[in-house]
């Protein structure tokens, strides 16, 4: 049985929880963010993937960030809050997945040394953002079809997402790209009671996760 661990503080001030701890591989997995400074929250979409991932892959820890500040305003704390978690999972090998903004988060630490790959999941990947911490990483990408900004709905639209991987591919980074049919921007949200309330295709989202991660579980 998948065994959470409490809360941990991170050196930035962030915070790390923990499933499966005290694996050699670690699957660590990074938040969304938006526009305006807020404090970091946990993510409902990354929260419903790890209780479904964690009891398929025991032999795998997955460690959740919950930022400082959830902002792509302060993308470089995200960045550090991403890297004080990949040294606490302290995995030999890591795997990176981030969310939305997560997925810019997660390449730009990817150069950690523990780092094998980096999985985004509707990434947002600026055309500014440097892509060369992916160098002798995989990266693959899945993203609903969707899935797309709209006045006050949160959303990464599938052809940014390709520009950016096809950018990644032209400096030679190996990796794949999916897009999921009818599916939208993540795979769950949290009602004001807590309860995690699937999107759609979300259980298509868990399979193909689970799909990518089967090589690194061995």
């Amino acid at each position: 049985m998948e065994q959470v661990s409490p809360v941990i503080p991170l050196a930035t001030g962030a915070e790390l929880r923990v499933t499966n701890a005290g694996r050699k591989r670690a699957v660590v997995l990074v938040n969304g963010g938006q526009g305006s400074e807020v404090t970091g929250t946990w993510s409902a979409s990354l929260e419903w993937l790890v209780a479904r991932l964690a009891p398929r892959f025991p032999q795998l820890a997955f460690g959740e960030v919950r930022y400082r500040v959830k902002s792509w305003k302060q993308l470089d704390g995200c960045v550090a809050d991403a890297r004080a978690a990949i040294a606490v999972t302290a995995g030999e090998q890591t795997v990176l997945i981030g969310f939305s903004m997560g997925g810019a988060v997660s390449i730009s630490a990817a150069a950690e040394p523990s780092v094998t790959g980096v999985l985004g999941l509707a990434p947002w990947i600026p055309q500014r953002l440097d892509l060369s911490p992916l160098a002798g990483r995989r990266f693959d990408v899945l993203h609903g079809s969707l899935d797309r900004w709209l006045p006050g709905i949160p959303g990464v639209s599938a052809a940014s997402s390709r520009q950016g991987f096809e950018r990644a591919r032209a400096l030679g980074i190996a990796g794949s790209y999916r897009l999921i049919p009818g599916a939208l921007h993540g795979t769950a949200v949290r009602a004001p009671t807590g309860t995690l309330i699937p999107l759609p295709r979300a259980a298509t989202w868990a399979r193909l996760v689970a799909a990518q991660l089967e090589p690194f579980a061995g």
